[in-house]
This record gives C-alpha cells, structure tokens and sequence, in this order.
C-alpha cells in the first residue's frame, strides 16, 4: 500500500521496501528466463502499478524536500547512513521494477490514470538528463559516474556524513533519468491504450518528441575522454572500439523508437503542433540519419520520408477536440498535503527512523543481509566481485558475514580491523 511522506524510513515502509526489493529482483531473473508472466498477472490482479507510481514519486518529493533539510540539520549525527541509503535507493528499486514490467500492454493499462503521473515524473528525468548533457560541452565519465556505493556492512562499520550521500543520490540520479527513459519509450507503444489525455500531455503539455530530439542531439550516455569515446550501457561506462562507435546502443534505440511512436502514429500527427519551432527542432534528426543508422533500425526508413515531407509542406494545425482534461494528482496532492512540514518531517524521522539504537540497527542489519541475498545479487551482477582492498577479481569472501570478497588471505588480513564491527552485526 501506498506510503505517507512522515512513514518513509520508519518499520512499515522498511517492510514494503524489502517486497519491493524482491520483486525487482525477482522480476530481472525472470525477465532473463522469459518467465515475467506470473509477476505481471500479480501485479495487474492485485492493482499494483498505481501504488508502485504513487511510492516512486513520494521517494522522489522526499529526496527534493526532505533529503537536503536532514543533510543540514547541525545535530544530526547517525550511527549508520545506510537507512538513509536505503530510502535513496527505493526509486532505484521501483523505476528498475517498472522498467522491467512495463514491456506488457497490460502493465501499461493497469496503471490507469496514474500513468499521467508516470509520464510527468519520466518528463522531469528527461529534462534533468538534457540539461546535464548541454551544461557542459564535455562531460567526461568521471563525473558522470556514480562514486562506488558503500555496502550494507561497510555503511554499519563505517558510516558517511549526509553530505556523502547527498553526491551518491546525485550519482543514482543519472542511472535513474536513464530507466526513466525505458519506461516512458515502452508508454508510447501503448499510445493506443493511454487514457485520452495522455497523447496530449506528452505531446503538447511536455513537448516530448523536442526533448527527445534533444538526447539525440547531445547523447548524454556517451562522451569523449582522453581521446576514446566512452558509452554507458549495463551501469557502467565502457571504452568503445573504433569499430563498433557507429554501433546504436540500447539508449540510442530507445529514444529512435519512442520518437517512431510520437511522430509517425497517425493520432499522434493529428494532435502535435507542428509549428515552426518544433519543426525546426524535429528536422535536426535528419542530419542523424545515416545510412549506417538505418540499417540498424530499419523502421527509420518511414521517419526519413516523413522528416522529408515536413520540410517541404505546412502541416494543418491540430484539431483542439479535447475539451475536459484529466490532469495528474500525485505530486501535487503531496506536496499540498505537506507544504511547509519539511523540517518538521525531517526532524520526525530523524527522531524515528534515521536514529536507530544497536539493538535496532543489529536486528535490521539481519533483516538487510536477507533482503539483500547476497547470492541473487551475484546472479544479477554483469561483473564478478572485486577485492575490497585492492581491486582485483576476488575468488574468496568472508566466512563468517559472507559479505565481502577478497582475492588473498593477505588483504582479508589487512582489511580485518575495518571489517570486524560490521562482521560482527552482520553475522
């Protein structure tokens, strides 16, 4: 059930997010079997997607509201972030959940008119993710990568001031805007399921397909360091091969087949104004056009020919047919219903949620340890684990807490002082 903005942190919503993080990662290993059918029935049976919309976006006014008030609160001094982690990376959790589900027609008309709220808050990561492309002419992967985020037990042991933190949000951020660009292409497959007003919000209210022209313009998942070009795919940046730089990524067949979908849908043409900024803004995509692109997308062959016409013909303008609008209610319901409580909030759940005793923190770190299975997260992950001293593939872990890996005896020796409080709360 949906959570209030007072709640996040606290033991109830602790509890939904452990469900909630074991439905993602249920749903990515049955994703990867080709078995997601019985975890999109549960979800659409029992009317879910709205709640996980309506969680997504209270985490999201949490961290713009709340999030910066805890961080400078003088006599906040934790004894373990990772509570705070934990709420940062509920998003995390449920646009990945999203993201995986939102492949089936039915997911997408499950979510009803709460999909409203859902092409808004995809709208803002978008517009985040643009901004973040043009600021600077050259953005080089380094600071687009998240700093490492601390483990479960490295957070108990070692704990980071709020302000640590507040950069690794930021890092999640760009991961985060990236999923949201999944879920909002797999939205505009469904155009012909949306309720009525959503062709209209995203075309007109948001002006999507300029935005999207936009992240292909400046491609904000690639960039050029020390003379090699760089691309983000599967979380991480990866040095690309002369060879394969033409190659389209995932993120570039996104954005290609969402602006298929907005333009070249004929409902989708009737409502768009094409006036002479979008026109402009849209005839950029021409220039992108390769042959080398095509024979990738083929499908880009129709918006080759229909960017031709445009440049050549006046478009009749839309036919204003909608007369009552349905508009979306989450965000501003939460932000009405606790205008000006910020710092009261936050001092609640400083008290409540964010200021365990040992006891608590012991008997959740238990609790995180199963939510948190190490050997699922191992059959999630691209990479094999790393030495925690020193970087290098580890074959061996901890015997006793299992949660952190080394690739000698000599660095689990030298990193035992360190590891030894958060060993014994794991264990």
């Amino acid at each position: 059930q949906g959570s209030e903005l007072r709640d996040i942190g606290g033991k109830g919503w602790l509890r939904q997010h452990e469900y909630v993080e074991k439905l993602n990662m249920h749903g990515i290993l049955s994703a990867s079997a080709g078995q997601e059918q019985l975890l999109t029935e549960l979800l659409v049976t029992h009317a879910k997607i709205p709640v996980l919309i309506g969680e997504l976006i209270s985490v999201e006014i949490w961290k713009h509201k709340i999030f910066p008030v805890l961080c400078r609160l003088q006599d906040f001094k934790p004894r373990s972030t990772f509570p705070i982690y934990v709420v940062l990376h509920h998003e995390a959790s449920i646009i990945n959940l999203l993201e995986t589900v939102f492949f089936h027609k039915e997911i997408c008309e499950s979510a009803v008119d709460s999909v409203l709220d859902l092409i808004d808050y995809c709208h803002r990561k978008l517009t985040l993710l643009a901004a973040r492309s043009t600021k600077a002419p050259a953005v080089t992967s380094a600071e687009l990568r998240a700093e490492p985020l601390a483990s479960p037990s490295s957070m108990q042991a070692d704990p980071v001031p709020p302000q640590e933190l507040q950069k690794q949000a930021e890092g999640m951020e760009f991961e985060i805007s990236l999923k949201a660009l999944s879920v909002l292409r797999f939205i505009t497959d469904q155009v012909d399921s949306l309720p009525l007003s959503a062709l209209t919000r995203m075309l007109n209210t948001h002006n999507l397909p300029c935005l999207l022209v936009e992240l292909v313009e400046h491609c904000p998942w690639s960039c050029w360091e020390a003379g090699k070009l760089q691309k983000f795919e599967n979380g991480a940046w990866h040095v690309v091969p002369p060879e394969d730089q033409v190659k389209m990524t995932k993120l570039d067949g996104q954005v290609w087949l969402a602006l298929l979908n907005l333009l070249l849908s004929p409902e989708c043409r009737r409502k768009y104004r094409f006036d002479g900024f979008n026109k402009s803004q849209l005839l950029k995509l021409r220039a992108f056009l390769t042959d080398v692109l095509i024979d990738q997308l083929p499908n880009l062959v129709e918006m080759q020919r229909f960017l031709s016409y445009l440049a050549v013909t006046e478009p009749a303008p839309p036919k204003k047919d909608l007369i009552l609008e349905q508009v979306p209610v989450i965000w501003d319901h939460i932000l009405k219903k606790n205008s000006g409580k910020w710092e009261a909030i936050a001092k609640h759940q400083v008290k409540h949620a964010f200021s365990p005793t040992e006891e608590e923190l012991k008997l959740q770190a238990r609790r995180w340890a199963q939510t948190y299975s190490l050997d699922m997260m191992e059959a999630l992950a691209p990479d094999k684990p790393r030495c925690r001293v020193c970087g290098v593939e580890a074959a061996k872990r901890c015997s006793r807490c299992r949660n952190e890996w080394y690739c000698s005896r000599a660095c689990q020796v030298q990193h035992w002082q360190k590891h030894k409080p958060a060993c014994n709360l794991m264990a």
